[in-house]
């Protein structure tokens, strides 16, 4: 096809490659591009627009992650098959509000314990967590400061319960972050706060009612396949292809409500690309009381291409529930999540949980606004982008040496990736190698719902390593040990 005709301007306040970004998005969205339409190559198209090819490049892998294009080697980029997906009507009178063989033989025959013995512990001196985070680097000075600043400006009002959906203006606050970072579109009083997303999911069980049926990925966030168990929830586990949940095996259930990470899931780290969304959107659509709950748990660390926008960000018609944390962007101790409603569950919530207090400490929640709404919560962030990333590429230059037998995947996102067996070696086997060495690793089993028929073998034979709280020595030093101990099947 011929160079695209894009007009480059350095008065909207967007960056050259955003701007690229966003034509080519529209033009694909609007049918202007078809699918299976080839694009002009990166560097003829950086000659044509007089840019540097590295900004077309980061335009094209941003693109290229959300779903609309295609990259095949040695032939180019093309047009992604999306465009019969976007039927969803933009409503322009809406408003804006700107102020998260099989994998298990019969019940897993090769399912690893989720905790160690004692003894076994003594013997871990590299733990890779994937959930762990580094608390090295936590800005403890400036969240002393806003504690005590708080603290002797505190009146009484400050120590009444206060609103039972959390602090308006701390609900304000967030509103405004998941606008500008995510494309959240919500009121203040949509937002729910809570401690934790245990607490939230409770909630969810009383608006949405009890014994729903719902559909999880598998593998999933094994803490909400336990919450929504308690619940006596009917849960149907969908396997997961390359783009996420499969929507068609999710037609063939009876589930009113589909839980998933579409930003990057959690264990496999994928990112649903757009067609997979609007497909889940329109089967939400369908009925009148289907609804997506999006975890978004760790959105904020993407080491390629700016953030994905979020499902929310996409939903005209309320079927989204969006929920959040910073567990993992602040510190877990902080125990903050969030939920956004769609109006009308926010009118169910209103009448059946509105007498529900909150279970965040106002005090909390006016230390954690003044660190957002200051700019320390952004600076800290941007800093530990910066530190995750060095460790995220530090650990994929130490394996490389790995290659021959595994598959690495879950790269250039979130704080752990992915080591799958080519030859299938059992992961109970690697990972109990590992452990005589001193390396506890993680298996994907353990986020595995563990029930017959329920089974994924696109990833079969997987090992989690994360990397959040360990750093360049400590990675480094661990892989050492991990080639010891996997020195028979390298």
């Amino acid at each position: 096809m011929n160079d695209l005709a894009i007009r480059l301007t350095d008065t909207e306040g967007k960056c050259l490659y955003q701007q690229i970004y966003e034509y080519i998005r529209n033009e694909i969205r609007q049918g202007k591009l078809l699918a299976g339409e080839k694009l002009p190559s990166t560097r003829s198209l950086a000659e044509y627009l007089q840019v540097a090819r590295s900004t077309v490049d980061f335009a094209y892998g941003q693109l290229t992650a959300e779903g609309y294009l295609e990259a095949k080697p040695c032939k180019g980029y093309f047009v992604s098959h999306v465009e019969d997906l976007f039927h969803l009507p933009e409503d322009e009178h809406k408003p804006v509000y700107a102020d998260a063989d099989s994998l298990r033989a019969g019940v897993l025959e090769n399912k690893v314990e989720a905790s160690l013995t004692t003894q076994q512990e003594k013997r871990v001196q590299y733990d890779f967590s994937p959930h762990a985070i580094s608390l090295k680097d936590f800005p403890y000075a400036t969240w002393k400061k806003i504690t005590k600043s708080i603290l002797v400006d505190a009146n009484s009002e400050m120590f009444a319960l206060g609103d039972a959906q959390g602090d308006l203006r701390l609900r304000e606050t967030i509103g405004r972050y998941l606008h500008s970072s995510r494309g959240v579109n919500c009121r203040p009083e949509q937002i729910i706060i809570g401690a934790g997303t245990d607490y939230l999911f409770m909630l969810l069980e009383k608006i949405l009612g009890r014994h729903v049926p719902i559909a999880m990925e598998e593998p999933t966030y094994k803490r909400a396949y336990q919450v929504f168990q308690s619940f006596a929830y009917k849960i149907d586990a969908i396997p997961m292809d390359a783009y996420g949940m499969d929507v068609e095996k999710l037609r063939m259930t009876d589930a009113r409500v589909a839980y998933v990470m579409p930003s990057h899931q959690y264990p496999t780290g994928v990112v649903m690309p757009i067609g997979r969304r609007m497909e889940l959107l329109k089967w939400a659509m369908e009925k009148e009381d289907r609804y997506l709950i999006e975890d978004d748990y760790d959105s904020e660390f993407r080491y390629k291409g700016k953030p994905i926008p979020s499902l929310q960000a996409s939903d005209r018609d309320g079927r989204v529930i969006y929920m959040g944390t910073f567990s993992k962007s602040i510190a877990p101790a902080i125990r903050v999540g969030f939920m956004v409603l769609p109006l009308d569950l926010l009118k169910i919530y209103k009448e059946n949980c509105g007498f529900y207090a909150s279970t965040v400490s106002r005090i909390d929640q006016r230390i954690l606004n003044e660190f957002i709404k200051d700019g320390y919560f952004e600076r800290y962030l941007n800093k530990m982008r910066k530190v995750y990333r060095e460790r995220h590429d530090f650990l994929l230059s130490k394996l490389t040496f790995f290659e021959k037998e595994f598959t690495i995947s879950g790269e250039n996102a979130g704080l752990h990736i992915l080591l799958s067996s080519k030859s299938c070696i059992p992961e109970r086997e690697l990972l109990e190698a590992a452990l005589k060495h001193g390396i506890k690793a993680y298996g994907i089993s353990d986020a595995c719902m563990g029930r017959e028929g329920n089974t994924n073998t696109l990833f079969k034979s997987t090992v989690l390593l994360g990397y959040g709280a360990l750093d360049k020595q400590e990675l480094e030093t661990g892989i050492e040990l991990l080639k010891k101990a996997w020195s028979l099947y390298l």
